[in-house]
């Protein structure tokens, strides 16, 4: 496709990308270069020439590079609202330019790397058979519940004895090897802070001042944990500690450190007793089985919004294999690279986290693309009016006008999230509508 001046040719394409090579002529060029330093010329202000008189040579003799660079700028834009003109392009983000190419007298050319929304076709939506499955709620499940309750409200004291798994201990880390060197056996961490994932390295601490965490919790080496709990308050140990071979700081992975731990207090969980008092004071409730009706009815409410989950799974994988859906490459790289970007990956772990992480990505673009077809097919998005009772809704909940709830979630940025859980809940109920869905319980 060919606009004045400007060559567009298709180079690629997969069901989500397409990929153009774009020339300009080197009189397209000159053109834009020329109407570019008139432009300069009558709104730059240069000491000697009074505005708008200012001599084309002197223009761009003064500004070239940023002429050059305004100009290389309006082409790219040119090139591509023609692109999106020519093939009638529905791109999902803004078009990646490469290979950019320059040489006086020579064509300007670039290519366009566009993201595209992929169409595809959906002959079966129903005549599945699927299978809900319900975890059934325990007394144990409640009790588990109830704990975390008491772990909640529970004050740290003072332990009567040697430190064990779950306390909260102060100690002093001392790296033998590099004196000056901050230890890197166990991290600072305050004993409200959330804990990191199992076996995560832990951060540096400043000096030898003391670190704080909770024995168990994983925020220091195992060996070390162990140290510290055949320890008085007051005593130190020295000696040698491994890290693990799968640490994931890899240049920590086997190295081995003389350190020398020094234990301070020891503090213990002390759990309250759980009495009708204590229920009240944790909402409100009569008693203590008034609290533990209110737990298992939340846990029973988890447990169906789970079943929920699995099936609406299950039917978009059933879906998906009826229609043959693939996911194309390039929205799998999109979706990886999103979610490198949102948990702060390092560089050198994105080869192993893309390939781990693969599968998860592949099922969220493929259920996306489903419920997105389905949504269009059967006009079923969130309309205006549906998210306005939502809104409603909620801000009666809360006791707040609408108006103040739509701001928040707006500044939140939870408005669309808020439109396209409706528009999922739409289609769904549409789907399911059409298939047979049998309740069991789950086995473990």
């Amino acid at each position: 496709m060919t606009t004045t001046g400007i060559e567009i040719t298709p180079q690629s394409q997969d069901a989500a990308r397409r990929t153009y090579a774009v020339s300009v002529s080197p009189e397209k060029f000159a053109e834009a270069e020329a109407v570019t330093t008139a432009r300069y010329a009558k709104q730059l202000k240069v000491p000697g020439f009074r505005k708008g008189h200012v001599p084309t040579a002197v223009v761009r003799r003064k500004f070239s590079d940023a002429i050059r660079q305004s100009v290389i700028e309006d082409l790219l834009r040119e090139s591509w609202r023609a692109t999106q003109e020519k093939d009638a392009l529905k791109p999902i983000a803004d078009p990646q330019v490469r290979n950019v190419k320059f040489e006086e007298g020579a064509p300007f050319t670039f290519e366009l790397l566009v993201d595209v929304k992929p169409e595809i076709t959906l002959g079966r939506l129903g005549g599945f058979r699927l299978t809900r499955r319900l975890q059934k709620v325990t007394d144990e499940m409640v009790e588990g519940q109830l704990q975390q309750i008491r772990e909640q409200r529970a004050p740290w004291v003072p332990a009567p004895d040697r430190a064990k798994p779950g306390d909260l201990v102060e100690a002093t880390i001392v790296n033998l090897d590099e004196p000056a060197a901050a230890p890197d056996a166990a991290r600072p961490a305050d004993a409200a802070s959330p804990a990191p994932p199992a076996g995560a390295g832990p951060a540096d601490a400043a000096g030898p001042e003391p670190v704080r965490f909770v024995l168990g919790q994983g925020r220091a080496l195992p060996d070390l944990e162990a140290r510290l709990m055949e320890l008085d308050a007051g005593q130190s140990w020295e000696g040698s500690l491994k890290f693990p071979d799968d640490h994931p700081d890899a240049d920590k992975r086997g190295q081995v450190r003389r350190v020398r731990a020094t234990l301070g207090e020891v503090k213990r969980m002390e759990l309250p007793a759980v009495t009708d008092e204590f229920a009240r004071e944790v909402g409100e409730f009569e008693s203590v089985e008034a609290l533990k009706a209110a737990i298992r009815t939340d846990l029973e409410k988890e447990a169906a919004r789970e079943a929920d989950a699995r099936v609406r799974g299950e039917l978009i994988d059933q879906i998906a294999a009826a229609n043959n859906v693939s996911v194309p490459p390039s929205l799998m790289d999109r979706a990886i690279g999103a979610y490198i970007q949102a948990y702060g990956v390092p560089e050198d772990q994105r080869g192993r986290f893309a390939a781990e992480f693969r599968p998860v990505a592949e099922s969220g673009v493929r259920r996306d693309l489903i419920v997105d077809a389905v949504a269009e097919q059967a006009k079923l998005h969130a309309t205006a009016e549906a998210l306005d009772a939502r809104i409603a809704e909620l801000a009666r909940r809360r006791g707040e006008s609408p108006a103040a709830v739509r701001a928040t979630l707006e500044k939140a940025g939870r408005l669309r999230e808020m439109e396209r859980s409706m528009t999922e809940e739409n289609v769904f109920a549409h789907l399911l509508g059409q298939s047979t869905v049998e309740d069991a319980p789950m086995t473990r």
